[in-house]
């Protein structure tokens, strides 16, 4: 998320638009930082009471594309997400999907907050009450 955001009139780049997907986007699973915190507290109390760690997947388990992402900003934000289209990079593959089975069943955990409507509406209330970023001292 963090590359649309500042809501700057700078271009954004989407990297990739001849992927075997359904806009020729990639395809990443966006989770929001809260369902990641909870599953992180859960698999603490996992630990304590079986006295090992835990390893799993966290995610949505559904992945939406990078075209998705940017009209579902311009919807949250009311404003243009003005992008340029490049080549993709080396490496990317079309699609990341975290498999969310063991968190569900280990951790008794599923992402709650994670739909990109709550995503990005969280981030662009965050950045407009703290248009500076953060001002640590």
């Amino acid at each position: 998320m963090c590359w649309l955001l500042p809501w700057a009139r700078a271009r954004r780049s989407i990297y990739g638009t001849d992927y075997p997907t359904a806009d020729g986007t990639a395809v990443r699973d966006y989770v929001h930082v809260a369902d990641i915190a909870d599953a992180h507290l859960r698999a603490l109390d996992v630990k304590l009471d079986k006295g090992s760690a835990v390893a799993v997947n966290l995610g949505t388990g559904t992945g939406r594309s990078v075209r998705e992402v940017v009209d579902a900003a311009r919807r949250v934000t009311g404003r243009a997400v003005p992008t340029v289209e490049r080549p993709r990079r080396p490496g990317d593959p079309p699609e990341l999907v975290a498999a969310v089975g063991r968190a569900a069943t280990v951790l008794g955990w599923r992402a709650s907050h994670s739909s990109l409507e709550e995503i990005l509406g969280s981030a662009w209330r965050w950045h407009q009450a703290n248009p500076q970023g953060y001002r640590g001292g």
